[in-house]
């Protein structure tokens, strides 16, 4: 999930089915938004949630129409799939949790430059952390 001109939410998911991906909007978008989507299936009931609801038709080849579109989303998962295609090659579904981490937080701290990322992701390594057990 994206805000346009804003912060990405983004991680793996078990599956794409309503039930899985309509709780995790329900929790992550606030009700009254507009959200874009593409023409899957999983999105038609997001009007009962209380969401404004556009879409766009790609099997239609229809990729944007104004304002509506999901390019930005697209972009983002574009990066990350050639960031492990080309450097990582391959990725275990058990560690993709931390590959999809990084890119969010190097998408979110985008209007920063690389020395403030940097010192803002060690200062968040250094936080008090629980213990095990």
């Amino acid at each position: 999930m994206v805000q346009r001109d804003g912060m990405l939410r983004a991680g793996p998911v078990p599956n794409v089915k309503r039930a899985t991906l309509e709780p995790l909007i329900a929790k992550n978008v606030q009700r009254g938004s507009t959200i874009y989507t593409d023409e899957f299936s999983t999105y038609a009931n997001l009007r009962k949630f209380g969401y404004r609801h556009q879409k766009v038709s790609h099997s239609a080849k229809e990729y944007v129409r104004g304002d509506v579109h999901v390019n930005t989303l697209e972009g983002y998962w574009s990066i990350v799939k050639r960031s492990i295609r080309g450097t990582h090659v391959h990725v275990s579904s058990k560690h993709l949790w931390k590959y999809v981490s990084e890119f969010s937080y190097r998408y979110n701290m985008r209007e920063q430059d690389s020395g403030t990322m940097f010192q803002n992701l060690v200062l968040s390594l250094q936080q008090p952390r629980l213990k095990d057990g």
